[in-house]
């Protein structure tokens, strides 16, 4: 039989693994006597664990949250994914970089010699090549998250691009990160409309309303979604036709290049949104098709000006 110390890790380790056991199964698991188990699952909540259990035939136990954060045990693997997505948070809020740098640092000093290797070796050969971080309070991004959850109506003052603040009142669906913001999909109860806001620009304090029960935009949430980030967040927005059917366009047009819309001629529209006209032709240049600006045509004059340069530089001049 093993050791009451080691014991009672391995019952950590199987109660953190699964939502519930029955008794006779983890007793099995650790080969020892129901009232052994009894006794060990005592001594668990004596160091701050709270495990629910109930009796009867059906009964069992099972690790519930409790008002402090108790110790936690993980396997290699797991250690490793918690290492590794730590490295790729760095950068990607502002707000988190301290407090990533702090857990990492912690991992660093209890890992076992051959997981310090496999994370000094990832230290070693990788890059993060991010230059844009959400500058955003990390709180403020899970309020939003729980919102959507439990279905609670928002309420804050939101930034727009043009620096004017307004108050909105919103129903919540769903969070997405794109491009290195973190985006928020809602219904917005005053314009009776759904819209997206950028995480940085909402302003604290969020105040939560009463619950609601959600409404889905044409097409689903996701669609919806992809649609706005491409081009409602940036200042210049263009339709441009191409020739073909969604499927064969799909894998030829990038997901960050626009979003794609069938017409009745055998040809797509595909929505680009870009903040200056060199995107714009970085885009089209990407879409490697030839092309019919649908609109705006004001756009044409800023467009050709880019070309010119591009021709320009090519030719020497």
């Amino acid at each position: 039989m093993a050791s009451p110390s080691s014991r009672l890790l391995r019952l950590l380790t199987l109660l953190q693994r699964r939502r519930e056991w029955t008794g006779s199964d983890l007793a099995e698991r650790l080969e020892v006597e129901p009232r052994t188990l009894r006794r060990d699952v005592d001594r668990l909540r004596d160091l701050g664990y709270e495990i629910d259990s109930a009796r009867g035939v059906g009964g069992g136990y099972r690790l519930s949250a409790g008002g402090a954060m108790p110790p936690l045990l993980l396997d290699d693997d797991e250690a490793m994914a918690i290492v590794v997505a730590l490295r790729l948070s760095l950068g990607a809020v502002n707000r988190l970089e301290e407090t990533s740098v702090r857990v990492l640092t912690k991992l660093g000093q209890i890992l076992p010699a051959r997981l310090k290797r496999q994370v000094d070796a990832f230290d070693a050969v990788s890059l993060n090549l991010t230059t844009r971080t959400c500058q955003l309070e990390p709180r403020l991004l899970a309020r939003v998250a729980s919102a959507c959850r439990d279905h609670d109506e928002l309420y804050f003052k939101y930034r727009a691009r043009n620096g004017v603040t307004s108050d909105r009142h919103v129903e919540p669906l769903r969070l997405a990160h794109a491009h290195g913001v973190w985006y928020l999909a809602a219904y917005d109860l005053a314009r009776q409309d759904f819209r997206t806001f950028r995480a940085d620009r909402m302003a604290e304090p969020l105040d939560v309303g009463g619950t609601f029960s959600p409404r889905e935009p044409p097409g689903g949430v996701e669609a919806y979604l992809r649609k706005a980030i491409a081009t409602s967040a940036y200042r210049y927005q263009l339709r441009v036709a191409v020739r073909g059917t969604p499927e064969e366009l799909t894998p030829r047009v990038p997901y960050w290049c626009g979003v794609l819309t069938p017409l009745d001629d055998g040809r797509c529209q595909i929505a680009i949104g870009a903040n200056t006209p060199e995107s714009i032709v970085a885009q089209l240049a990407t879409i490697g098709m030839d092309f019919e600006l649908v609109e705006p045509k004001r756009l044409e004059p800023e467009v050709s000006a880019v070309l010119a340069r591009v021709k320009a530089g090519i030719a020497g001049n």
